[in-house]
């Protein structure tokens, strides 16, 4: 008698801790339903931002092609975006170096690449530059890499001294 006592106290445990772990899949249930819900407003309000970004770009794009003071020079450079399966073509805006600029208008990852080559004792090359960034040194990551450093070449943030050797532009302080 003692072991189907036994038996029945097991077999209520079980069901106690069955039921125990229904209630916390339902909560979080509920809690990823929330969560949905949040991300997809949120998505909504990024998309519009992105939407809005881009049409400014545009804008100064169009207004710097023509005689209209649009403001500081602005280069404006396509990128491209996939973020949640959605492609999303954008524009990163990059201003040319004038006296009084630092780094900090920079995009991220410009930012990060002048910085890298400041903080070197000697011009760099993409590969030296791409793993000090944080990317993987594969070809496609240098190549875009490179492209990165010859727009700062043009816009005057960086100086190719030699071919696919890059430094800080001198600047006379």
């Amino acid at each position: 008698m003692e072991e189907a006592t036994l038996m029945g106290s097991l077999i209520g445990e079980l069901e106690a801790r069955e039921a125990a772990a229904r209630a916390r899949v339902e909560e979080l249930e509920a809690q990823v339903k929330e969560l949905t819900a949040r991300l997809a407003g949120e998505r909504e309000v990024l998309a519009r931002l992105q939407v809005t970004r881009e049409t400014v770009a545009e804008v100064l794009t169009e207004l710097s092609g023509r005689d209209v003071d649009a403001g500081p020079a602005v280069a404006v450079e396509p990128v491209e975006r996939a973020e949640s399966g959605v492609r999303v073509v954008g524009a990163v805006m990059v201003p040319h170096w004038r006296e009084g600029l630092s780094v900090d208008v920079l995009p991220d990852v410009y930012r990060d690449i002048v910085e890298v080559v400041a903080d070197a004792s000697s011009p760099m090359q993409a590969k030296q530059i791409v793993p000090r960034i944080g990317l993987p040194a594969v070809t496609g990551k240098i190549e875009g890499t490179r492209g990165k450093l010859k727009r700062l070449v043009e816009w005057g943030w960086l100086v190719e001294d030699q071919p696919g050797r890059f430094a800080p532009m001198p600047r006379n302080r």
